[in-house]
């Protein structure tokens, strides 16, 4: 297993780097303007800290009790200085309409749409959320390319490197995984990735059933977070084919608000 997945604190510089890096340079956010996100599925919170850094105030929502620690612990001057709340919480029992704090700008979820079950249900509960105006931004690993299957988790160093083996049926998918002597918690954990995984044209289909309207995306060949965890360049994808774009790109970047 690689490092940056059991050290928090590198995770949470990892994830605050590429966010200020990348990520709000796509968002091209308006400049002079303080705004307010939201970082859904936050975990450790270092996508947010980019945010705060840049003068934007917000709040994460996390189900884990104990990832909302590290986040509180790894913002703790600018939870006191009210900058930034992290939540506990199941975004399906809060009512938005009930108290404006949870009326945001921006929503931004970075490789986590790939992990929420029912996606089209979970976009269509983030309209209660945003502004008028606001947006929507995911990062993720399209599920069919190399390592879309989180593979990275195993502990097994010749699964963590083998591309595309997730794609598997499912009862082969498992077989293997004991096969190869994983532990029932991370077949756990890598099944319900495999149930969750979603593809850019699933996206764009919820996101037009939705009445939401794409405002930008990028498809990368080489995800720019790759320079952190491997040493490797970014490099956008010049031609993204439909459908084949999930076998070759290894993250999409899109934002998308209301009509």
């Amino acid at each position: 297993m690689y490092d940056f997945h059991e050290n928090k604190s590198r995770y949470f510089e990892i994830q605050r780097w590429v966010t200020a890096q990348y990520i709000i340079p796509f968002l091209e956010l308006p400049a002079q303007a303080a705004l307010r996100g939201l970082g859904v599925g936050c975990g450790e919170a270092g996508v947010l800290k980019a945010f705060v850094d840049q003068g934007h105030t917000g709040m994460g929502i996390e189900l884990s009790s104990t990832r909302v620690e590290m986040a509180n612990s790894f913002l703790s001057d600018d939870v006191k200085q009210g900058k930034v709340e992290i939540v506990n919480a199941n975004i399906y029992d809060i009512d938005p309409a009930s108290d404006p704090k949870f009326q945001f700008d921006l929503i931004v979820l970075k490789d986590v749409i790939e992990h929420i079950p029912d996606q089209a249900r979970f976009m269509a509960k983030l309209k209660q959320f945003l502004k008028p105006g606001g947006k929507v931004f995911f990062a993720y690993p399209p599920w069919w390319m190399p390592f879309g299957g989180h593979q990275q988790i195993c502990k097994s160093k010749l699964l963590s490197k083998l591309p595309w083996f997730h794609l598997l049926p499912m009862g082969l998918y498992v077989a293997f995984l004991r096969m190869m002597g994983e532990g029932e918690p991370t077949i756990k954990e890598l099944r319900e990735i495999k149930e969750t995984g979603i593809i850019s044209e699933q996206i764009h289909a919820i996101i037009r059933n939705l009445n939401y309207q794409v405002i930008k995306e990028t498809f990368w060949l080489i995800n720019p977070i790759y320079v952190r965890k491997f040493n490797f360049k970014p490099l956008k994808a010049k031609v993204a084919i439909p459908y084949l774009r999930n076998i070759y790109c290894t993250a999409h970047y899109i934002s998308f608000g209301l009509k």
